[in-house]
């Protein structure tokens, strides 16, 4: 078998593949087995009758493109294992010739995963500075305060809502899951809901209903439109806070006091804020590094990212916005396709990501071993139940477990030439 390997832009190659007439007279005779279980020769029971009979009953085309299929599959298949190729996606297939007793040619072209030219990242790593972590007094307090107000005492009033009351209502707006009926409750003025709205409900009383109209934020799909709100208030209580001290400190977990509590909360929070600088500082390690590195990405990919972006904006619509899709591409006025573009940007950055983390991982000599896997996944599916895990495809956890310790390895490297 001849075949020959031609690259062409945008990380595809095109493979022609050329078997001589005894190599593809090896598919024919596989065909031949396959379809004879499904041919009918009297006299005989499913395939058991002669070859010979069997041909004569099938058409030539439809046993020439069987063997075709089984050529292209298998031929294709150990080419590219063979040869440790990576592609993205399903290749584009192109018979040439086909005949009984004579050679097959066929051509495949796809994408597979580009060459990585990445700049001098240790340099680039050096250059990254953390930043110093420090946590206030101010939002030890802040955090004090939010911990008052979660465990104050609540009584109902029948008197009028006012700022600081905790409120619970039903609402309906047509923009919003097509005027279907919606509960919320808060503390009113701290709702962060549409500018105005809480402004309404101060003043009235438990099932009393109002309708009022207010304008939708800048930044929201449905922005510079006015919904008209329809608003039922189903209960009003007041809030009585505890007073912060050392009482309150021992009712929260195994404080003597309330310095120790705020001892406690300030670790908690520097702990936090180290983490995220941590992850702040990795992503600006990929962004400078990514931004030197050469890579020609696949179109393939590009557009499978998307597609993914795609479906995490439905779902974000629905969850967060209580909006239907429809509804969110009427507000927004753009089809599926347009949405779908303006991630091209935002797909390329990520697939460069992670063609970088790929290729310094290669160029760093990183492993992960069976037992690092088989470790990691025995500890995180501790914090599952029996019914979760019973869910769980083991071989695609271990697969994304893998990823995340070889991610984890790479960044400790790229940390390690900072030190």
């Amino acid at each position: 078998m001849k075949v020959e390997q031609k690259k062409l832009p945008k990380s595809q190659v095109e493979l022609t593949f050329e078997l001589t007439a005894e190599e593809f007279a090896e598919h024919f005779e596989h065909a031949l087995e396959h379809l004879k279980h499904h041919v009918e020769v009297e006299g005989f029971r499913p395939g058991h009758a002669p070859a010979k009979m069997v041909e004569e009953k099938i058409k030539p085309e439809a046993l020439l493109m069987e063997a075709g299929e089984h050529a292209v599959q298998h031929v294709y298949s150990d080419y590219i294992r063979e040869n440790n190729l990576e592609p993205v996606g399903h290749p584009e297939v192109q018979i040439k010739k086909i005949a009984k007793g004579s050679e097959f040619i066929f051509t495949a072209r796809v994408a597979i995963l580009p060459e990585v030219e990445l700049p001098d990242y240790k340099t680039i790593a050096k250059s990254v500075k953390g930043k110093s972590i420090e946590v206030t007094e101010q939002e030890v307090q802040d955090a004090l305060n939010y911990l008052q107000k979660s465990r104050a005492k609540m009584s109902l009033k029948n008197e009028a809502a006012e700022l600081k009351d905790f409120v619970e209502i039903e609402y309906s707006c047509k923009e919003i899951e097509n005027g279907k009926q919606v509960k919320d409750q808060f503390i009113l003025g701290e709702g962060a809901l549409i500018k105005g709205f809480e402004d309404n409900l101060v003043g009235m009383k438990a099932g009393e209903e109002k309708v009022f109209s207010v304008k939708f934020p800048d930044k929201s799909p449905l922005s510079g439109k006015d919904g008209e709100f329809k608003v039922k208030i189903v209960s009003v209580q007041k809030m009585e806070l505890p007073e912060i001290n050392d009482e309150f400190a021992k009712q929260l977990g195994a404080f003597d006091t309330l310095v120790a509590l705020k001892t406690n909360m300030k670790e908690g929070m520097t702990q936090e804020k180290t983490e995220e600088e941590k992850q702040r500082r990795r992503a600006e390690f990929l962004d400078r590094i990514a931004e030197k590195t050469k890579v020609e990405i696949p179109e393939a990919m590009v557009d499978y990212e998307k597609d993914r972006l795609l479906e995490d904006l439905k779902n974000k619509v629905t969850m967060n916005m209580k909006l239907t899709f429809e509804q969110y591409l009427a507000a927004v006025k753009k089809t599926e396709q347009e949405i779908k573009e303006t991630f091209q940007k935002e797909a390329e950055k990520r697939l460069r990501g992670f063609l970088v983390l790929r290729q310094l991982g290669d160029e760093e000599k990183i492993e992960v071993s069976d037992k690092d896997v088989e470790e990691e996944v025995s500890k995180s599916i501790k914090n599952y139940s029996k019914e979760q895990i019973s869910k769980i495809d083991i071989n695609q956890f271990k697969e994304y477990t893998k990823g995340v310790i070889y991610n984890e390895k790479v960044f400790q490297r790229l940390e390690s030439f900072t030190e």
